[in-house]
């Protein structure tokens, strides 16, 4: 992938609808402006957020000296038999070195769930052989802490000294900064956001201490910063800028996202944080649809409402094609869905609707009595009860209630589908998507809880007001207790939904929870269901 050329390719309808823009934004100097980090890109009301967030834009530089930091402790480790890694991290914590990794075939296991089952299989791995990253911004994401408490037992119920097998990436003065229990604190730079971050800290150590050549990608990140920082009609970045701000001006607010051979293992999945988070706010944004490839349902047959990006060579279908190595690519995207940001508008750094939801699941924590009042369905079929919000109805058999459901979706709406389930065991869930989405024609997207909460969850509440939600919940066989607090990974997993449906709901949004007690009989009687759904 080093030879691979870094470029956008846009159709001539919509290359024609963006020239304005282009033309708008190569004479305003936005390109070089934001390279140089020029807080006044997004107007007043911005600046004050933009002027510690743009860091990013030199990274292929300044995350140079991590390279020889993280070659050495993965020696040492290696030398001590320690070759497992383990990454506790959520959003740009866990996105970015996922997709490196995968990208580069070394392994990885990210811990970006509450689910009971999936980090027992974590813990369940060879102890003896494994190391914890434990990386958060703040210091105090609740999953990520959860996950810490839970190794450090686990370590030290083994013999383990968790002091020589945990390491830590944080931002400078965070709690986790100052953590005794660790082996070594990599500290970031706290001018960049957390979905900015791939190239910082935070998506380096993790993918280096895995085996990921993390030279390279911020080799491929410079090959390109001088080119996107062009006041230039062929700056890609602004070409895809320019796309997506005239696409969003026509009245398609979405994106499908499918790989059409990049190279780029779960690429979509970083861009859809990226693209979601900076752009849902003020009733406005670009909803990233992450689809199965360019033959998707979703993709190929896109209405009007939504613009199919290949993110690969270009497809048949695709109105906006972008190729090049992940390095590139990661500094293209930012620089794109920032500048994007500005035509619309909008602060693309900042995420004013994502702490409703962490508040909310915090209060059912507080009160498990308010927590556990929410045991009493509307309806069962089945191995599934059925919980739905004002206005939704929980008549009929489960294939009526799912038909009436996604009929609410209004036009130019979306349907979310939301699993807070065990992303290995109950991988058969992300199906639904593509079920869901060629049998009702309605833009479908798909997420595991609570990993998209620090994702599209600020779109959800802060983009435009037109998804539905189908959140899917379901019965632990054994559950984890977290050492230190009044709570076990089960209660927190069902929080976190309850929360965020609560806040959906407050903003007047449709809200289907189906909790399968069976998990795997469950999922299959949801299939049979959606399957129902075009007779």
């Amino acid at each position: 992938m080093g030879a691979q050329q870094t470029g956008v390719t846009v159709d001539p309808a919509l290359e024609a609808a963006a020239a304005p823009l282009l033309d708008q934004l190569a004479a305003d100097g936005v390109a070089s402006k934001l390279a140089a980090q020029d807080a006044t890109l997004w107007g007043s009301d911005a600046e004050s957020e933009a002027s510690i967030r743009l860091s990013w834009t030199g990274l292929h530089r300044t995350s140079r000296p991590l390279i020889g930091e993280i070659e050495a402790l993965r020696n040492d480790l290696r030398s001590e038999g320690v070759d497992r890694v383990v990454l506790a991290g959520m959003g740009g914590s866990s996105l970015a070195p996922e997709v490196i990794t995968a990208t580069e075939g070394v392994s990885l296991t990210v811990l970006d769930t509450t689910d009971p089952a999936q980090v027992a299989d974590a813990l369940a791995g060879d102890l003896d052989r494994t190391v914890l990253v434990v990386s958060s911004k703040s210091g105090t994401t609740v999953e990520t802490d959860s996950h810490r408490r839970v190794f450090a037992a686990a370590f030290e119920e083994e013999g383990i000294d968790p002091a020589r097998r945990i390491v830590v990436v944080t931002d400078p003065g965070s709690p986790l900064a100052e953590l005794d229990q660790c082996r070594k604190v990599f500290l970031a730079d706290p001018h960049v956001g957390g979905r900015y971050s791939a190239l910082t800290a935070f998506g380096l150590v993790p993918a280096g201490l895995a085996g990921a050549d993390v030279a390279r990608l911020l080799d491929q990140a410079a090959q390109v910063a001088d080119v996107v920082a062009a006041d230039s009609h062929e700056n890609p970045a602004l070409r895809l800028a320019a796309a997506f701000g005239a696409a969003h001006d026509g009245g398609a607010e979405k994106l499908v996202l499918a790989d059409t051979g990049s190279g780029m293992t779960g690429f979509g999945d970083w861009a859809e944080q990226l693209i979601a988070e900076s752009t849902g706010k003020q009733g406005t944004g670009l909803l990233p649809v992450v689809v199965e490839g360019p033959e998707a349902p979703g993709f190929h047959d896109a209405g009007d409402d939504a613009t199919p990006v290949a993110t690969g060579p270009a497809a048949d279908g695709a109105r906006i094609a972008v190729d090049g190595p992940l390095g590139a690519q990661f500094l293209l995207w930012e620089s794109a869905v920032a500048i994007a940001g500005r035509l619309l508008g909008i602060d693309p750094f900042d995420q004013p609707d994502v702490e409703a939801a962490k508040k909310a699941a915090r209060s059912l924590l507080d009160d498990p009595d308010a927590l556990h009042a929410t045991s009493v369905p509307a309806a069962v079929a089945g191995t599934v009860e059925i919980y739905a919000s004002a206005g939704t109805s929980a008549d009929g058999s489960l294939a009526d209630i799912l038909r009436e459901f996604t009929g609410a979706v209004p036009d130019g709406g979306y349907l979310a589908v939301q699993a807070y389930l065990d992303r290995l065991d109950d991988a058969s869930a992300a199906l639904l998507r593509s079920e869901i989405a060629k049998r009702t024609g309605v833009a479908t997207t798909f997420g595991w809880g609570p990993r998209f909460l620090h994702s599209t969850g600020q779109y959800h509440k802060g983009g435009h007001q037109n998804g539905v939600f189908l959140q899917l919940t379901g019965a632990s066989e054994e559950d984890l207790q977290v050492p230190d607090r009044p709570y076990t990974l089960g209660t927190l997993q069902l929080a976190q939904a309850l929360g965020d449906g609560q806040v959906l709901t407050d903003h007047g949004r449709p809200v289907l929870r189906l909790h399968l007690t069976d998990r795997a009989a469950g999922l299959a009687e949801l299939v049979r269901a959606v399957q129902e759904l075009d007779r």
